[in-house]
């Protein structure tokens, strides 16, 4: 009795998926089938006819910003990785009485708009900038040119300037489940790896490290997910060599009106994604994500 009590508690949740997400999910999926017709006056018509070539072509035809999303967002989802572990290490086992302070500090960008964030990036990256400028002189940008991630001593419309910002822009989404997972490490259990003869590298290894995977899960897929479907840091920073899957979607959808084939490229980016989702928490393992 107490369970069928509970369920209308999910009415609200309920509602809101349905008028927001399934509804338009399913106009989404129509549209997707449709075919365009354009008459003498070139006005778009829309008549559905089961088009499933509208998937298959469009596949074929943006292959490569397919490829290069997945890429991006995987460059960046490491580099987040790299940044975000050691520094939510710190606040949660180094912190003390600064850790709200240095949380603040963590989620301080969102208080300023995600636009605004990446016009932010043009100057930081700007050929006379200081950043750019210090690269240069340690000759990283001479390693990234022969990498193929910048040209000619340049940063902005680079696949430098795009991984760089939509790291920048994901990266409390990995930092604050990595805080999470590893603040709710009870310390005896490193002080008792460390009692029973391991070092410190191998206590990390064995003891940390396996008990902040649920983070380390959560938050891979709260920076790779968004990232593979961003358009912003590409249509800003980049340059049409670095488009992305999301930068198609957006123009089909907003620029040429082209809403069949801006469905069907939407779900199959969801497709690929929820494929994605299932390997990565088959390998990692989703015990424990639950309670991150």
């Amino acid at each position: 009795m107490k369970g069928r009590q509970a369920y209308p508690l999910l009415l609200p949740a309920g509602l809101w998926l349905l008028i927001f997400f399934f509804i338009p999910m399913a106009v989404m999926a129509y549209k997707s089938l449709q075919v365009v017709h354009v008459d003498l006056n070139y006005q778009q018509h829309f008549s559905f006819a089961w088009k499933w070539s509208n998937y298959t072509d469009n596949i074929s035809q943006y292959k490569s910003q397919f490829v290069r999303s997945f890429v991006y967002a995987g460059v960046a989802t490491v580099a987040a990785f790299v940044i975000a572990y050691p520094l939510a290490y710190v606040i949660a086992f180094r912190g003390g009485r600064w850790k709200n302070l240095l949380l603040l500090l963590v989620i301080a960008p969102f208080f300023t708009n995600y636009l605004i964030r990446t016009l932010a990036w043009q100057t930081i990256l700007a050929d006379n900038s200081i950043v750019t400028r210090s690269l240069a002189t340690v000759h990283f940008i001479d390693l990234t040119d022969k990498l193929g991630w910048t040209a000619g001593g340049r940063l902005l419309a680079t696949p430098f300037a795009v991984v760089s910002a939509i790291t920048y822009n994901y990266l409390a989404f990995m930092v604050l489940p990595l805080y999470v997972s590893l603040e709710k490490i009870d310390q005896r259990l490193l002080e008792a790896s460390l009692d029973l003869y391991a070092n410190r590298v191998r206590s990390f290894l064995k003891v940390t490290l396996p008990l902040s995977l649920p983070g380390v899960f959560a938050g891979t897929l709260l920076t790779f997910i968004p990232a593979t479907g961003d358009y912003i840091n590409a249509e800003i920073l980049g340059n049409p060599n670095t488009r992305m899957i999301g930068n198609v979607i957006q123009s089909k959808f907003l620029i040429f009106n082209d809403y069949p084939a801006a469905s069907a490229l939407s779900f199959t980016l969801m497709a690929i994604m929820l494929v994605f989702i299932a390997v990565y928490a088959k390998l990692l393992g989703t015990e424990e994500v639950t309670t991150v």
